[in-house]
């Protein structure tokens, strides 16, 4: 399935059949140098940072993050499927590329995707794995294709949860029909905390409480909630300096913003030790019987890489 995002298509975008036109050689940067690059910005550092501290070229840390964020979608799309989930807790986190959506017609050269670009999860309760996620606007048509993405990767009935995003609705309906048991998580706000000027920036409305909403099936009310998902959120503004805010370490081009995600998503499902469960969240889920290592992440990029051309033997040139 193919998921349009800011004109063109993110399988495109993401072109992961491994064809040798995509994928840039590495052969001049050794794995422990690569596993550096990775390693430093998985844990939140820009490309100007990981280029400084491990002493290569900025070209060099986003040709690579290029080639691992292909091979992390890849395989996350290939592999995380089937999976036996009960509890599934959806959200949006919003960043944007380029500019912010108020300042893309004034910007100048704002390549395609300039503005409010969002990231759609969808988070597994229990073993707090990221099933499905989506790079792209927040409109029907990508709500749909999440759904739908989220749908085809789950072995078993379960209970989604969701904000109040009224695009879910439809999403949903023709995703898992009355398979499911649906609930929204509609969050009520109050007046804004600060007034004017920068007070209001950076005091939203205050979240004066919730109510819950049976949508599709028989929900168990108790476990409506979209607590661990937003967590989950916190995660990735920490480990992508992409979503920091209020930084200039924002995304200049929304293709490099989809291999981050990609590459965070691997990272967080496979390589990394979950703090409660005290295993991955791939191990929680069943989907690996060990914790990765990034020089695993390295070992797929090297797969993914074209095998050199043989020469043929040497002929010596008849001279005249």
């Amino acid at each position: 399935m193919s998921y349009v995002i800011c004109e063109f298509k993110l399988t495109d975008m993401l072109d992961y059949s491994m064809d040798s036109t995509y994928i840039v050689s590495m052969n001049k940067l050794d794995t422990k140098t690569r596993s550096l690059i990775i390693r430093l910005l998985v844990e939140g550092n820009s490309i100007r940072a990981t280029s400084r501290i491990a002493d290569v070229s900025k070209n060099t840390v986003n040709k690579l993050l290029i080639d691992v964020g292909k091979v992390c979608h890849s395989y996350h799309d290939g592999n995380v499927r089937d999976v036996k989930a009960s509890v599934i807790q959806c959200d949006e986190i919003w960043s944007f590329t380029y500019a912010k959506q108020k300042n893309v017609a004034a910007a100048k050269a704002a390549p395609d995707g300039a503005g409010d670009t969002w990231t759609w999860t969808a988070l597994d309760s229990d073993s707090k794995l990221i099933v499905s996620y989506m790079v792209g606007g927040r409109d029907s048509e990508y709500a749909i294709g999440f759904m739908d993405d989220l749908c085809s990767r789950l072995a078993n009935r379960v209970q989604l949860t969701t904000d109040g995003h009224k695009a879910y609705l439809e999403a949903v309906e023709g995703a898992f029909g009355g398979d499911v048991d649906y609930a929204q998580l509609i969050k009520l706000y109050g007046e804004p905390t600060g007034q004017k000027g920068h007070e209001r920036k950076y005091f939203p409305s205050e979240c004066t409480g919730t109510k819950k909403r049976a949508v599709e099936g028989r929900p168990d009310m108790a476990k409506v909630s979209t607590s661990h998902v937003e967590r989950q959120n916190l995660t990735m503004r920490m480990h992508m300096r992409r979503f920091t805010r209020l930084t200039n370490g924002f995304s200049k081009k929304v293709e490099n913003h989809a291999y981050a995600v990609a590459l965070h998503f691997m990272y967080y499902n496979f390589c990394r030790q979950h703090q409660t469960l005290c295993v991955s969240p791939a191990m929680a889920a069943g989907l690996t019987d060990r914790l990765w290592d990034i020089a695993d992440l390295v070992a797929l990029v090297d797969a993914a890489e074209p095998a050199p051309k043989k020469r043929g033997p040497y002929k010596k040139r008849a001279v005249n």
